[in-house]
């Protein structure tokens, strides 16, 4: 009987501690916690090209925008402030535009509000 319960006792420990361990990250338990959106001092320089650099920039350079974004050229400023309002309805994927990116999925909803704000705050270069 004695080796039966501390078997039994040995056993229940170890779920114990078992059931205990607890392996979720800081992202998991807190999802806001650093996925703030900065949308302060929304400039091209500052934050619109690096966007289009990291998500339209592989069709819409300069070298390749003849080939696969039928000529639409968003490597510098002029030609993406004379677009702004186009891209913003592209990129928001809204009826009656191109959704971009091409085959691919939306952006995320930061990059979209950071764009949004520098066309109300009238398209900031620097």
């Amino acid at each position: 009987m004695e080796r039966f319960l501390f078997s039994f006792v040995t056993f229940v420990t170890i779920l114990a501690l078992a059931g205990s361990c607890y392996y979720n990250s800081e992202e998991d338990l807190y999802p806001s916690s650093g996925n703030t959106c900065d949308t302060l001092n929304v400039t091209f320089n500052g934050k619109i090209f690096p966007m289009l650099s990291n998500n339209c920039l592989s069709c819409h350079s300069n070298a390749n925008a003849a080939f696969y974004a039928n000529g639409i050229h968003l490597e510098d400023y002029a030609d993406v402030q004379s677009m702004a309002t186009v891209i913003a309805g592209a990129i928001k994927h809204t009826a009656g535009h191109s959704p971009m990116p091409k085959n691919g999925s939306k952006l995320n909803a930061c990059l979209i509000t950071q764009f949004d704000i520098w066309v109300r705050t009238g398209t900031p270069e620097k």
